[in-house]
């Protein structure tokens, strides 16, 4: 969790396929107390990656089995968009997108 606090900057924000917003302590405490637990996540396409100075945005799809407070969710397809920023000479993630896919 340590290594997870430190990828992901303060100001981190997650929208998952259902709408909602977390935040980084919301995200990251959802995960450390086991209300939210990845089964898998596979990565199904290129990772596409754009640079822009001290900006990255990167953008594949993934197959993700989750966990959510104890209700499981079926193994499905999902856009993912990542924005990371260089903040003191290292990358962090500040938005992250997934979008499911039909």
């Amino acid at each position: 969790m340590e290594v997870a606090r430190q990828l992901h900057a303060d100001d981190y924000e997650l929208v998952t396929p259902l709408g909602v917003v977390l935040s980084k302590d919301q995200y990251l405490g959802a995960v450390a107390a086991g209300h939210l637990e990845y089964l898998a996540w596979d990565v199904e396409s290129p990772i596409k990656v754009r640079m822009y100075s001290e900006i990255a945005l990167i953008r594949y799809q993934a197959d993700i089995q989750i966990v959510v407070q104890g209700k499981s969710y079926p193994r499905a397809r999902y856009w993912h968009t990542d924005a990371y920023e260089k903040r003191a000479d290292r990358w962090q993630v500040v938005w992250s997108q997934a979008t499911a896919l039909t």
